[in-house]
Parts: structure tokens; C-alpha cells; sequence
């Protein structure tokens, strides 16, 4: 069954992956390598939905589960159920409490969007290395002082686009990059869609065992409402459209995709513009080559969350797990090579876990290290950004600042309630 399939069908994610019980020969907090056979020792902060599918369907077997973290304490009572062996972890109402008592290698972070950043960065201080779910942040801003953090602290921070690691992805990607179908004209992706405001409701009553104030975390205090604490993603305060199909959503692995197949890890576009009115207007935008990308395409067009290369010689489609290309003598050199395709679903995570647990042991940075989760994020809310102003936005990728337009420059970065502020790096 494929990921997406799943999450459409259900509501409840199940646990089974079992894990061995091996004590390690030391916790590595500091930057010495691991000894080759030390059983990393990892923690989970938030147990909803998306780490449940990675404790179902993914291999963690280089790492011992030890703890977890969450403010919504009964979904604990869910997790043992799924997973029995969970009984065994220490489990925390509160994050900070975990990693002040445990002796962590790294830390899971795979809570809401809009609590993320703290999340990690508290992680880095405390000498864990971090697995950060995507969207990697919640505004431009929160990124760069991300970025700087892990590079402080000297961790490793691997960005849950898993595609990064998947080898038949990374092969496609070098062959864009590397000029196998010439000057890239036009990238096309899915016209992924925003978050939509949330309107005040009356309050409700508040579930047992959660601690509402640490869910809030940097935004308003706001009245308990069940579809802010179950359906979050679709709102702006708390995510930018991460609801499946939206920008931050899906569209992270489209962008992330179309950022690695064009080179620009480390950068971004130039200008950025609406093709029409509405608040899910088309949008392109100009990298300083030249190169544009489209968000233009209908959903049925990109189920495989990939991105379409338009060259001077040819078109390549790389999808999740697989790649295309025309003209078919194109296709057929280019697949000589080829490594074999990944299947979505089950598993498909396996590579990039494996990326990040040996890049813990040699400190190399992973495939998706920070800047480069940085930089994808960073156009997701490039788009949400030019959306709500319509009009055309000029960038500048290496200042992370818009040209002339103060308006613009204002929405880098959001008001932090008191108590969830960044610290200063």
C-alpha cells in the first residue's frame, strides 16, 4: 500500500517494528566518532501520526528507542497499545524534562510545525543530534537561526525529504544537474495550495493530560479547540499549508525535489511571481540563471510529489522512487545505469535513516542536512509570502532579505509569545 493510499484511509497509525534491547558502550554528545557496533540511543518528541508510521513501516534497527515525549500525554495509551515494547519507555509530558534526565545520541523531533524549530534547537543545546520532521520550520526566519545553531553546537541535523536518499533520486538528480538534458528552461511542479486563517470559535473542553500551553508553544494562546489540536497543519499560524496537497505539505518534497535537481542547495530564486489572482494562484518563479519553475500543474498530473525538468535536449520527470525521460532514446541510455526503482510506502524511509545514524557516526553532514532543509522550506514560504501580497517579489537568496519592499521583509518572521522566544545564536 502506498503512504499516501494509508493516510487517506486512515486515521490511526499502528506500531510493530521491534527493536533489539542493546545498552550502549557510551552516549556520544560530544564529537567524537562512535565505535562501529554502539547501538545509538534515540528519543521521540511527539508521538502523532508521523512517527507512528515511522515505528510501523521504517527500519530503526541501528538505534534503541529509550524515551518519549509528548504534551498530549494519552497518546502514550495509543503507542503502548500499537506498539507493546513502548511500555518500556520513558515517557514525558513535557520535552524538556526528557532531555535533561536521558542520555540521548540523538533526538526525533516530530512534533507540530509551528514547534519544531524550538523543539530542535533545544535538542542541539542539550548535545543531541536531530532528525527534524518536514516542513523544517514555520518561517524563513526561523531557518537561518536553525542553521546557525546546528553549526554552533557542531551536531548533525538530518530534514525528513526522504527523497534525498533515495538512490534512484539522487542518481536522476545528478543527471539534471550534471547537463544530461542541457540548460534547464522550466521546471514544473504541482500548484500546491496554502493554509487557510483559522477563525475564532468558542471554546471547548479541554482533553485530560494535555498541556495546552506547551502545544500553543510560539503562537496565540488560544481558546481549546479539537480542530486546532487535531487538524493544526491546515492552518496559517501553525503550518504553511501542510495538509497533504499544500505548499508545506507535499509541496516540501515537489520544492526539494526541483531545488536538488537544479543545484541550488544553498540558494534560491530571484524573483517570484502570481500568474493570476486568488489564494491559490499559480506561481513562478526566476532563479539567476535564468531557470523558472511553474506551479501550475493539476494534482492528478504529480502524485508522485516530483518535479518536471524541461531542457534543451530533452525533459526528465523524477518521481518518488523513479524517473522518466523523453525522448525515449533518452530514456533508454539514461536508465542503463539506472539504480532500481524505490517502493513507495513501507520502507521507502529506510535509506535516509541509514543516511543519518552513519553520518552521526562520522559527522559528515547527511543528505538533507540543515541548509539544505533550510533552503527548500525557505521557497514553500516564499510562495505562501507572494500569494498573500500578489504581486511580483524580487529575492535576495544570499541575504534572505526581499528587495525594496518592506511589506515583504516584515513576513520573514512572526511575533513569539513570551516564554517560546529563539535563543539568540
Amino acid at each position: 500500500m502506498k503512504r499516501r493510499e494509508f493516510l487517506h484511509k486512515s486515521k490511526s497509525l499502528a506500531a510493530g517494528i521491534t527493536l533489539p534491547f542493546i545498552v550502549p558502550s557510551h552516549v556520544f554528545a560530544s564529537n567524537e566518532r562512535p565505535g562501529a557496533n554502539d547501538r545509538i540511543v534515540i528519543g521521540f518528541v511527539g508521538m502523532g501520526g508521523r512517527a507512528r508510521w515511522i515505528l510501523k513501516y521504517d527500519d530503526l534497527s541501528p538505534a534503541q528507542i529509550v524515551a518519549a515525549a509528548d504534551c498530549f500525554f494519552p497518546r502514550f495509551q495509543e503507542v503502548v497499545r500499537e506498539k507493546p515494547e513502548a511500555e518500556k519507555w520513558n515517557k514525558y509530558n513535557n520535552y524538556q524534562e526528557m532531555f535533561d534526565k536521558e542520555k540521548l545520541d540523538a533526538v526525533f523531533v516530530e512534533t507540530t510545525t509551528h514547534a519544531r524549530v524550538l523543539t530542535c534547537i533545544h535538542a542541539l543545546q542539550a548535545g543531541f543530534d536531530v532528525y527534524g520532521e518536514k516542513p523544517l520550520t514555520l518561517t524563513i526566519a526561523e531557518g537561518r537561526t536553525l542553521v546557525n545553531a546546528v553549526r554552533k553546537y557542531k551536531r548533525v541535523l538530518q530534514t525528513g525529504t526522504q527523497q534525498r536518499s533515495m538512490p534512484i533520486n539522487r542518481y536522476a538528480s545528478q543527471l539534471v544537474a550534471g547537463g544530461a538534458i542541457g540548460k534547464i528552461k522550466t521546471v514544473r511542479i504541482c500548484n500546491f495550495e496554502g493554509p487557510m486563517v483559522w477563525t475564532p470559535q468558542p471554546a471547548q473542553p479541554m482533553p485530560e493530560g494535555l498541556n495546552w500551553d506547551q502545544w500553543c508553544n510560539q503562537t496565540e494562546l488560544r481558546p481549546y479547540h479539537k480542530d486546532l489540536h487535531f487538524g493544526w497543519s491546515r492552518w496559517k499560524d501553525y503550518d504553511g499549508g501542510g495538509q497533504s496537497w499544500g505548499v508545506t505539505g507535499w509541496g516540501t518534497h515537489s520544492l526539494d525535489q526541483a531545488q536538488c535537481g537544479l543545484g541550488t542547495d544553498e540558494t534560491g530564486p530571484v524573483e517570484i511571481w502570481p500568474e493570476e489572482e486568488g489564494e491559490n494562484a499559480k506561481i513562478t518563479m526566476r532563479y539567476a540563471n535564468g531557470t523558472l519553475m511553474k506551479l501550475e500543474g493539476e494534482r492528478r498530473q504529480h502524485e508522485d510529489l516530483g518535479a518536471i525538468f524541461i531542457g534543451e535536449k530533452g525533459t526528465i520527470e523524477i518521481l518518488r522512487g523513479d524517473f522518466t525521460a523523453e525522448p525515449k532514446e533518452l530514456m533508454d541510455e539514461l536508465k542503463k545505469d539506472a539504480p532500481e526503482p524505490t517502493p513507495e510506502g513501507p520502507h521507502e524511509n529506510d535509506p535516509h535513516f541509514r543516511n543519518f545514524f552513519e553520518c552521526m557516526r562520522t559527522r559528515k553532514r547527511p543528505n538533507a542536512d540543515v541548509e539544505i532543509g533550510h533552503r527548500s522550506t525557505a521557497v514553500c514560504h516564499l510562495v505562501n509570502i507572494c500569494r498573500d501580497l500578489g504581486r511580483k517579489l524580487k529575492w535576495d537568496p544570499e541575504k534572505e532579505q526581499f528587495i525594496g519592499d518592506e511589506q515583504a521583509n516584515q513576513m520573514i518572521s512572526r511575533p513569539r509569545r513570551k516564554g517560546y522566544e529563539l535563543p539568540e545564536i
